[in-house]
């Protein structure tokens, strides 16, 4: 029997590349975990895949896990790119490298450990914990601005 968790993840970008923040919220029973980072010089689909990775690597063990993002480039592309592109090594179906392809990779490997669901929610909409999964990414580029990003494009 497989420990059960919710994880809503979501990534941010003040400027599309520019400084990013992810941040994911981890529900186990009655404990909430909140983790949160950011890169000085990246893109917000970069840091929605951060923001799945870290939050499948902070699973100490194999569970079940739904995990919530509003991130279709995320959802759609471990659901169903992700195949084609193994097969194509790691190219897209126009022979083009696959971007950010060392990010799918890892999250690839983390997630073959786990049995998830993906889960798609409205970004910015009535899921609380996917509005505190975007103040923890947001919080991700104020810790490297020093103070509240002034254009972040939500995720």
């Amino acid at each position: 029997m497989m420990d059960e968790v919710s994880v809503w993840t979501d990534g941010a970008c003040s400027g599309n590349p520019g400084p990013g923040g992810w941040g994911a919220v981890l529900s186990f029973g009655d404990h909430l975990k909140e983790i949160f980072g950011g890169e000085a010089l990246t893109t917000n689909n970069r840091m929605e895949l951060t923001a799945a990775i870290a939050a499948l690597e902070a699973l100490k063990r194999p569970c079940r896990v739904h995990l919530h993002t509003d991130s279709n480039y995320l959802r759609a592309g471990i659901t169903s790119w992700i195949a084609s592109w193994k097969q194509n090594g790691w190219r897209t179906a126009g022979r083009k490298p696959v971007k950010n392809a060392g990010l799918w990779q890892r999250l690839d490997a983390i997630a073959a450990r786990h049995k998830i669901e993906w889960h798609w929610v409205k970004g910015h909409g009535d899921d609380i914990m996917n509005r505190r999964a975007d103040a923890l990414a947001r919080q991700g580029i104020k810790s490297l601005l020093g103070h509240e990003p002034i254009d972040a494009c939500p995720g």
